[in-house]
């Protein structure tokens, strides 16, 4: 990567907090059409008083304008935690682009975003949000927190995540799955942002690992980042192209159109796989196309939040 790719680059990610809350608001503008019509980004910042409760925090503006009693929530109460991991692994960057915008995302950059745009939420609902980011390594970890610096040091470490690009870096899941579990120790909601790039053994492990996080009483979503265009379809002119493995460094040269019907049998078999297995082992399967919105990952955490609380 050029010094000039990498100025345009950290440029589509200079304010990933701006970027979270454009996605969030276009969410809600459009929620009057959904089920959660009456969700608002605000609506977590006082909760209905109940009898018996201290009325050392009820907002009497609030009771003056609605003749209802609430309560202010301050930032060290909560309803939920949630931890977001984030696979930063080679493949997680294809494909390698000169610019990021919300239009314009690889595997890394949707996902990066998709979890700022959750971060904005349960940021407006009080609720604590913790980080993992690994690839062939544990990278980062941040425990569950509520507070606005915290808050920014995930933000500066996603948009890190989205400019690192490591090369030829493979990874063990399940190693740091079992990792992340044993550091969670309080009941939480937990967001997985992956390719599923696996070897059939580390798939069989990685399960294993997801059913750690299971029998610690976590509710688990699978966000599997995918580019739907090409790395399903196989959609590429017939051309002769170099394909590389870019976490291996392995190569093969071939036309497209002579593999293409076999190759999306072969995927599809692999994802329909998946799905049946986070099935059987109740996990939440979220398919993340990055050429679509983050309206079905947003819409997937307000319904997984509804039954979490």
């Amino acid at each position: 990567m050029n010094l000039q790719n990498e100025l345009n680059k950290a440029e589509g990610f200079k304010n990933l907090g701006l970027l979270a809350k454009q996605v969030v608001e276009g969410f809600i503008a459009g929620m009057h059409k959904s089920p959660f019509h009456g969700f608002s980004a605000e609506f977590a910042e006082h909760k209905i008083y109940n009898p018996g409760e201290s009325t050392r925090h009820i907002d009497w503006k609030l009771f003056a304008k609605t003749e209802k009693l609430y309560t202010k929530r301050y930032d060290d109460e909560t309803n939920l935690r949630c931890h977001i991991i984030l696979d930063n692994s080679s493949s997680m960057h294809y494909p390698d682009l000169d610019h990021f915008s919300i239009d314009s995302l690889n595997k890394i950059g949707f996902s990066v975003l998709a979890s700022a745009a959750l971060m904005q939420i349960l940021k407006k609902q009080r609720d604590a949000v913790g980080l993992s980011i690994y690839s062939d390594a544990y990278d980062f970890y941040a425990s569950e927190k509520g507070s606005e610096r915290h808050h920014q040091m995930l933000l500066h470490e996603l948009s890190h995540a989205v400019l690192s690009k490591p090369l030829n870096k493979q990874t063990e899941t399940y190693k740091y799955l079992h990792e992340i579990a044993e550091n969670i120790h309080r009941r939480s909601l937990i967001f997985l942002f992956t390719d599923m790039f696996q070897t059939s053994e580390d798939e069989v492990k990685l399960f294993e690992a997801l059913r750690h996080l299971k029998y610690n009483k976590h509710e688990v979503v699978l966000f599997h980042v995918f580019d739907k265009k090409k790395e399903l379809d196989f959609d590429f002119d017939n051309k002769p192209k170099r394909f590389i493995d870019v976490e291996t460094g392995e190569y093969i040269n071939l036309y497209a159109d002579s593999i293409k019907a076999n190759y999306s049998e072969t995927v599809n078999n692999y994802f329909s796989e998946l799905r049946l297995k986070c099935a059987q082992y109740k996990i939440k399967y979220v398919e993340a196309d990055i050429n679509k919105n983050f309206n079905n990952i947003l819409t997937t955490y307000m319904v997984e939040r509804q039954k979490f609380v």
